[in-house]
């Protein structure tokens, strides 16, 4: 592991700049200031996505492996390998667990994905209100698990290029930039817990309350009903 001297974060071996503050973890010469602004050209693409995805860990699972927690970076490292092809990006069916288990605006917002976390916010629950077939949320969620990791390899691939197309910027900056871009948005842990625990006491108090009574209307065919003259 490579200390960042700057904030003392651990980074590994491999990495160019610190995944906590963005500084540079190799030292610049004073000849090689002048060649700063083209390490962006040498920087490889697993680089790009290890400062972009961030130091986050995750609950992974795996066939050889089972469930293991490990740096997110190194999951989504393998899936977007399938991604990318000579030919070029292409479509790679895969299934991302939090996303499916999970509700699935959450994972999109935890990974600042806020068009697609907007879109699995509204558009399920409209379905539900217009059809009232409960399927659509379990659908909806199957689809959110298996386009996961596609639709967050495009959302990565753009906000990095857009960065490393602008001009005149220094390497520690862009690296910083692309680090802001990425990572992810640790409120939304907190609030995933809350709007569970919500659900699950107004679960608790519909068990509690039971099924609803007699029609108040027409009363129940075991009691007479009141007529007035």
């Amino acid at each position: 592991m490579n200390a960042c001297p700057s904030c003392s974060q651990e980074n590994p071996e491999a990495a160019n700049f610190c995944l906590q503050c963005g500084q540079a973890l190799v030292p610049l010469s004073s000849e090689a200031g002048s060649e700063a602004v083209q390490t962006k050209t040498t920087l490889t693409q697993s680089q790009l996505w290890e400062t972009f995805i961030g130091p986050s860990k995750s609950i992974q699972f795996s066939l050889k492996a089972g469930w293991v927690w490990r740096p997110a970076f190194l999951y989504y490292k393998e899936k977007f390998a399938t991604i990318e092809t000579p030919q070029g990006p292409r479509f790679a069916l895969s299934w991302n667990w939090p996303a499916a288990l999970f509700d699935s605006f959450l994972w999109f917002l935890y990974r600042k994905m806020y068009m697609f976390a907007l879109l699995y916010a509204v558009a399920p629950a409209l379905a539900i209100f217009l059809t009232g077939d409960m399927m659509v949320g379990i659908v909806s969620r199957i689809l959110a698990g298996a386009s996961a990791n596609y639709l967050y390899y495009w959302h990565a691939k753009d906000k990095v290029q857009r960065i490393m197309a602008v001009p005149n910027l220094d390497a520690t900056v862009r690296a910083r930039l692309i680090q802001e871009e990425g990572g992810v948005q640790p409120y939304v842990l907190w609030l995933g817990a809350a709007l569970h625990v919500l659900m699950l006491g107004l679960l608790i108090a519909a068990i509690v309350q039971g099924p609803p009574g007699a029609d108040p209307l027409g009363g129940s065919e075991g009691s007479p009903v009141p007529k007035f003259f």
